[in-house]
C-alpha cells in the first residue's frame, strides 16, 4: 500500500489543527487527500483556505493508512450530524487503520460510536461528553488506545503527530513482516 493519508474537515476548522497535519504527513512522504462535504472550499476559524480533493461519498477506507480529524467546535456541530461521514469513520476504525483526533475532533469519535471503553483525549470542555459516551477522558499531550491517537489541544501538535505516525509505521512494519515483505 502506498503511504496515503486523509484529513476530513469542514467550515470553521481550527486552523492550526488542519495546517500542521497537512504539511507534516507530506513531509513524511504521504500522499494526502482532504475531504469536505460537497467538496466545498471552506475557511478555517482564522481564515485558512481549505481546498478539498474529495467529497465524503468518494471516500474508500482501503485507500488510506491514516485518518486525521482536526477540531474546531463549530465545524464539529455540523460534521457530527453527517451519518455517511460517521459511518466512514467507524468503518475506518473497524479496518484496523489509525485515526488521529485532536481537540473537538473527539466529538466525531463519540458520534461514530468509537469512545465506549476507550481512553480518549479532547478539548477540556468535552470531558463530560467523552465520559458520558462511555470513554475515559485523559488530559495528556496524546493518548493511544486501539489505533486511535487523540490530543486535547493544538499546543501538543508535535508530540501528537509524532506518536500517531509512529503507530502507523508500527502497523505497517507488522503487516510487512506478516506478509514476508519486511526489508
Amino acid at each position: 500500500m502506498s503511504r496515503r493519508a486523509l484529513i476530513i474537515t469542514g467550515k470553521l476548522v481550527q486552523d492550526h489543527e488542519y495546517i500542521y497535519p497537512y504539511y507534516r504527513v507530506q513531509e513524511d512522504g504521504y500522499e494526502l487527500d482532504i475531504a469536505v462535504r460537497g467538496k466545498e472550499q471552506v475557511l478555517g476559524q482564522l481564515g485558512v483556505k481549505v481546498v478539498p480533493t474529495k467529497d465524503i461519498p468518494e471516500l474508500r477506507v482501503e485507500d488510506y493508512e491514516v485518518l486525521i480529524l482536526p477540531g474546531g467546535a463549530k465545524a464539529m456541530e455540523y460534521m457530527r450530524q453527517d451519518q455517511e461521514l460517521l459511518k466512514f469513520i467507524a468503518d475506518f476504525h473497524a479496518s484496523g487503520r489509525v485515526i488521529l483526533s485532536i481537540c473537538h475532533g473527539a466529538q466525531l469519535l463519540i458520534s461514530a460510536g468509537l469512545v465506549r471503553g476507550r481512553r480518549v483525549s479532547g478539548y477540556y470542555s468535552i470531558k463530560d461528553d467523552i465520559n458520558n459516551a462511555g470513554g475515559t477522558y485523559i488530559d495528556a499531550p496524546y493518548v493511544i488506545d486501539d489505533h486511535i491517537v487523540s490530543s486535547p489541544h493544538y499546543k501538543h501538535l508535535g508530540p501528537w503527530m509524532k506518536a500517531g505516525l509512529a503507530v502507523v509505521e508500527e502497523i505497517r512494519h507488522t503487516d510487512e513482516a506478516v506478509s514476508g515483505h519486511r526489508v
